[in-house]
């Protein structure tokens, strides 16, 4: 059974506190400061109606943080809107911390097609790879995707290598992973991968504990694409320069969500990063921070819905009325406002200029023509790689 939030958003928020709930990033970023979250800034609730499980509206498990949130309010505007518009609730929960964990929760429903507790989850492509070729998620009426046929961007309808023409699967956040440093401190900046190995950072640097992230930029940096047909022996060279620099301790530091406070202590001069956390840091610390998509190449993944087999009929066509919704550019561009990773849809920037036009020229949430040359995903592992690579990354890291 798939473990589900209390409904009542109140005990649902005491619960999470007790459970000692994994930080995330935005949460991180702010934790400093504020010392301790109370309730009111948890105060995330979920909106009530059943979807495929035998109600009628939809049930979204979703990553915390990933949708706009009035916080005085207590409501997501955006989601408030649709379900004005649709006539039905969409009970939204905030249910995924980690792709294997939350796999971990729904795999049984997976392999029988019952219904998981969700009627769609946004986990990240890697993971969807996973479930579509194992024929666990229903493919999309595009009949019913107006919005997504007309706007998705280009780059995205064929980045995932096991699902071509985004038939299982639509994006709904892009995190793009990228090279960053202190602006002062590192005055050339870091332009090649070789330039994280100056002895002037030694010890100042931090990369990412995430797999696919931190190797996908080693492998990019060393003259390999991270989505191409790559394998053992560049996965080897990679690790064996990972290895050297931990060895060395020119790389002080591998972590998870938790690097970002490195840089704003100064323990960090120089990282692999995720584009979303930096904007946040220089617009809460004076942007002391550059961050560029390297020519050699940066990361970038996508989050998308799927929806697994145990949905109904029903339910899929309320969910497929929901992503389409959201692929309206005046609509995403208030998601993006507030997560501030890249948006999927086209159009979202000129709607951002009614919305903020502060971020509408924001590289980090709009790359350019010539960043989406430089943008790589990372391919898809079978079973057997997954554990090798994964094992071996581990190991490298003395984990």
């Amino acid at each position: 059974m798939v473990l589900r939030q209390p409904e009542d958003p109140i005990i649902r928020d005491i619960v999470r506190m007790i459970r000692g709930q994994q930080l995330d990033r935005r949460q991180l970023l702010r934790g400093a400061a504020a010392g301790a979250v109370g309730l009111g800034a948890l105060g995330l609730s979920a909106c009530s109606g059943g979807g495929g499980g035998g109600g009628d509206g939809v049930i979204w498990g979703n990553w915390t943080y990933y949708l706009d949130y009035d916080d005085a309010a207590g409501t997501y505007p955006s989601l408030e809107q649709f379900q004005e518009q649709a006539g039905y609730e969409v009970q939204y929960v905030e249910d995924i911390d980690d792709n294997n964990t939350f796999y971990g929760k729904i795999k049984d429903q997976l392999q029988l097609g019952d219904h998981t507790g969700y009627d769609t989850i946004t986990m990240t492509d890697w993971m969807n790879g996973r479930l579509i070729t194992a024929n666990q998620v229903q493919e999309f009426d595009y009949g019913n995707l107006p919005n997504v046929t007309a706007n998705l961007v280009d780059a995205q309808w064929d980045a995932l290598d096991v699902d071509p023409g985004r038939k299982f699967s639509i994006p709904w956040q892009l995190p793009a992973t990228a090279w960053v440093w202190n602006t002062e401190a590192v005055p050339n900046g870091i332009k090649t991968l070789d330039d994280f190995l100056d002895p002037k950072l030694k010890g100042k640097v931090v990369v990412l504990s995430e797999m696919r992230d931190t190797v996908g930029l080693i492998l990019a940096g060393l003259g390999h694409d991270p989505g191409g047909q790559w394998g053992d022996t560049e996965f080897d060279a990679a690790m064996a320069w990972l290895d050297d620099a931990l060895q060395s301790g020119q790389i002080g530091n591998v972590k998870g969500n938790s690097y970002t406070q490195d840089l704003i202590t100064g323990d960090a001069l120089a990282a692999m990063a995720w584009s979303g956390d930096v904007i946040m840091l220089n617009a809460e610390n004076d942007n002391q921070w550059t961050l560029e998509i390297p020519e050699s190449g940066g990361m970038i993944a996508a989050d998308s819905f799927t929806v697994p087999n145990g949905t109904s009929p029903e339910a899929k066509a309320r969910v497929e009325e929901l992503i389409d919704f959201y692929y309206d550019p005046e609509i995403m561009a208030q998601v993006a406002d507030y997560v501030t990773y890249v948006p999927p849809v086209k159009g979202t920037q000129e709607a951002m200029r009614q919305v903020n036009p502060e971020n509408a020229d924001n590289p980090l949430i709009f790359p350019s023509e010539e960043d989406w040359k430089h943008l790589r995903p990372f391919r898809t592992l079978t079973a057997e790689e997954d554990k090798k690579y994964s094992t071996q990354f581990q190991n490298v890291l003395g984990l």
